[in-house]
Formats: C-alpha cells, sequence, structure tokens
C-alpha cells in the first residue's frame, strides 16, 4: 500500500485561501486514484473531491464545488488541493486517501490507505 503524507493546513480568514498536498511514497501513484476527505470535530468525514488515475477526471462535493479545485501530478507522485473563497465551515481536519486501481468514489470505503490528516482552521 502506498504511504500518504498530507501537509500545508493552518489558520486562514475567511475569504483566503489554502493549498494542500499529499505526497506519495512505496507504490506506483499513476495507478491510484486519489482523494480528500474532510472531518469536523463530532462530524463524520465528509467526501471534498476526487481525481482518476490519470487525473483527466474530477468531481467535487457540492459544498466545495467552484472553490476547490483537486490535481495531481504522477511525476512527483503528490496530489493536492487548492483551497479559494474559504469559510469557518470549512473548518476540519482534512485527510488525503487513495484507491488502489480504483475509481474516484465519494465513499471513505473505497479508499484503503489514508493519511495523518492536516487540520485547517477557518476564522471568521
Amino acid at each position: 500500500q502506498v504511504q500518504l503524507l498530507e501537509s500545508g493546513g493552518g489558520l486562514v480568514q475567511a475569504g483566503g485561501s489554502l493549498r494542500l498536498s499529499c505526497a506519495a511514497s512505496g507504490g506506483t501513484f499513476s495507478r491510484y486514484a486519489m482523494a480528500w476527505f474532510r472531518q469536523a470535530p463530532g462530524k463524520e468525514r465528509d467526501f471534498v473531491a476526487a481525481v482518476t488515475r490519470t487525473g483527466g477526471s474530477t468531481k467535487y462535493a457540492d459544498s466545495v464545488k467552484d472553490r476547490f479545485t483537486i490535481s495531481r501530478d504522477n511525476a512527483r507522485n503528490t496530489v493536492y488541493l487548492q483551497m479559494n473563497s474559504l469559510k469557518p465551515e470549512d473548518t476540519a481536519v482534512y485527510y488525503c486517501a487513495s484507491a488502489y486501481m480504483g475509481l474516484s468514489t465519494n465513499y471513505p470505503s473505497g479508499y484503503e490507505s489514508w493519511g495523518q490528516g492536516t487540520p485547517v482552521t477557518v476564522s471568521s
């Protein structure tokens, strides 16, 4: 299984931007569909965005559509989440996940490897 390490989280004011990165190691990155999920305190882990193995197709949760962009660089074994126009309700720990030869599903059960998470706090 691939190992995942997120970075880029932090504290930002509402309306600001952050770019999260997830570096993968230990596997052939291009064989993995990748996704971002997030979990706010006391809530379930929610789907944010996913990208196919080639990067040719993406999908987003309605709550982040038109504000967030997922992308990947298979040469750098990295997936990104560009987050713009951040809102306080985006505050959560953000997790990167991978699915070997998988589809870019919205469901956590579709992913077998997870990073440790990076916290994002958006102040009002």
